[in-house]
């Protein structure tokens, strides 16, 4: 009776993962349905009503998803991943000609889908199953010495053809998928003179994008002057007396509003909906919603959510230290450190540590393919951690022999 009851487990693997992710769905509410406003009246996009039932439907949607990705193995998604992947990277390629912009934003880095008034971000995608797929092959190949030009073809083209696809309107992610592959290579044991390589390529392969970019007309419509104008201006908000005149004060408008909510919270907060910057803080319902939290919760409201943050991350490595498979440890890992990249850059945006990025707060920003992809990762999170009991029962021990590891791949 009580594997029966396992089997069909509402709320299948950690518990306490469970509970943080509900916990800031949950909240994920209050500041997009008090920062929506902004898209009411200043982008003249919708109702406060309209987005807080549109967020309100993605939390319950990704919620779904996150458990129905319980259901299939892990190890199949691995599988699946390199198709998947080759899939995304069509449409990113589709999106470079035929991408649009919603809600205020100024890239052009979503798909519709034709027939449909919905659109998606096929880099958010493509981001994820690269990882799924490194993490795959690098555990599916440990059993020997790879081949240089394997790891070439294998790992460096696929690494470098999605930066490629996603750096022309999406420079922050397409920045974060090589930290992020270049960590899973580290942490999957690739041998360092193929991580020195690939830090080389990766160099030289933005290098070439930048001056290409800047100096010609081959990559149209491209965001490389908008980068270098995000990073000037952060430079200069840290001199003294750069930003007196009226030019330098409009490029650093973001970040003066975002700082202004920040200070204007104090301890405790305005209060739920009370925040009086919303309006003239541009993307506050996604961007810069830490801003809004901040002004509306206090320096009290945000530590707990970051410290419900710092409990995900720390369940996350304790689920990865005791998964015994190598490719669920990997997987847990990489995942882990793409919401934690993200989380940490988001945050470090709102106070000014680094330069503007669009980055959104995993499961709280408003936005729908970001959301679910960040569910979908927890979701894979909580199926690998479902399985450790399993392995377990199986008699399967800590240390596996290089047989083992392959066949779980």
């Amino acid at each position: 009776m009580q594997e029966t009851e396992n089997k069909f487990e509402l709320l299948k693997g950690d518990k306490v993962l469970w509970s943080v992710i509900l916990l800031i769905s949950f909240f994920s509410v209050f500041p997009v349905y008090s920062a929506s406003s902004n898209l009411e009246y200043i982008v003249n996009s919708g109702t406060t009503t309209s987005h807080l039932i549109k967020h309100t439907f993605f939390v319950v949607l990704g919620l779904a998803i996150m458990r129905g990705v319980g259901v299939v193995k892990y190890e199949h998604i691995g599988k699946l991943s390199s198709i998947l992947l080759a899939i995304m990277i069509l449409l990113l390629g589709l999106t470079m000609f035929a991408g649009q912009t919603i809600d205020g934003a100024s890239a052009s880095r979503w798909l519709k889908i034709p027939g449909t008034p919905i659109s998606f971000q096929p880099s958010s995608f493509a981001y994820l199953l690269l990882i799924i797929y490194l993490c795959r092959y690098l555990t599916k190949k440990i059993k020997r010495e790879r081949h240089t030009w394997e790891n070439i073809l294998f790992i460096f083209g696929p690494v470098l053809l999605v930066f490629g696809l996603v750096a022309k309107d999406n420079g922050s992610t397409a920045l974060m998928i090589l930290i992020v592959s270049l960590a899973v290579m580290l942490i999957g044991q690739l041998s360092k003179k193929y991580i020195f390589g690939f830090v080389g390529i990766a160099s030289l392969a933005i290098g070439i994008f930048m001056f290409v970019a800047l100096k010609t007309d081959l990559i149209e419509n491209n965001r490389v002057h908008t980068w270098m104008s995000r990073v000037e201006v952060f430079m200069n908000s840290k001199k003294e007396n750069q930003l007196e005149n009226e030019i330098d004060k409009a490029k650093n408008y973001q970040v003066m509003q975002a700082k202004a909510a920040i200070v204007h919270g104090g301890i405790a907060g305005m209060g739920p909906g009370k925040s009086a910057l919303k309006q003239m803080l541009p993307q506050s319902a996604s961007d810069f919603i830490f801003a809004i939290i901040v002004e509306e919760y206090g320096f009290i409201g945000a530590l707990v959510l970051i410290s419900l943050y710092l409990i995900m991350i720390i369940r996350i490595v304790m689920i990865a230290s005791k998964m015994p498979a190598f490719f669920g440890s990997l997987l847990v890992l990489s995942l882990g450190i793409m919401i934690f990249v993200q989380l940490s850059v988001n945050i470090a945006v709102a106070v000014n540590l680094i330069p503007v990025t669009g980055q959104p707060l995993p499961l709280i920003s408003y936005g729908g393919t970001s959301m679910l992809v960040t569910y979908i990762q927890l979701g894979i999170i909580l199926n690998v951690s479902s399985r450790i009991q399993v392995y377990d029962e199986e008699g399967m021990g800590k240390k596996q022999d290089l047989e083992e590891i392959n066949d779980i791949a």
